[in-house]
């Protein structure tokens, strides 16, 4: 699916996390294997009283990105499922807006587990978030 720009976007409305976070309108950069990078803005419903993104939303911001990395690495995603396992998240510097830029990057691959990086930058490129996803796949066909 792609926008008036003929940019990509990150997902189509109805998926719960990614309205509120209003995933939509975000446009993907760049996408190859194991790495993407996107542009966001962050919605007002997920500020703190400081104008600042509050912490409890990075994570879906994170996972989100994580699984959407985890998918540049398979064909046909109605075959398998992606399924958080572990998140570590470091805050570096409060998340302001109005846009981010969130860059996804495989870092190790096994069978069945993969580690994946996820960074969030300002306007200028200072890195804001840095966190860890270790996440599994599950092959439907096998699991069912």
């Amino acid at each position: 699916m792609t926008q008036n720009d003929n940019r990509p976007i990150f997902m189509r409305p109805g998926h719960c996390a990614g309205d509120l976070l209003e995933a939509p309108d975000w446009k993907i950069l760049q996408e190859s294997h194991g790495h993407v990078v996107i542009d966001a803005h962050i919605p007002r419903q997920v500020l703190n009283p400081r104008e600042q993104l509050f912490g409890g939303f990075t994570g879906t911001y994170v996972d989100m990105v994580a699984l959407y990395t985890i998918r540049t690495l398979y064909p046909a995603r109605d075959d398998y499922w992606i399924t958080t396992i572990n998140m570590r998240i470091d805050y570096l510097d409060p998340v302001l807006g109005p846009r981010v830029q969130l860059k996804g990057e495989l870092i190790s691959q096994g069978r069945s587990t993969s580690l994946v990086s996820v960074t969030f930058l300002d306007e200028t490129g200072n890195k804001l978030v840095y966190a860890i996803v270790t996440l599994r796949v599950i092959d439907r066909r096998v699991a069912s």
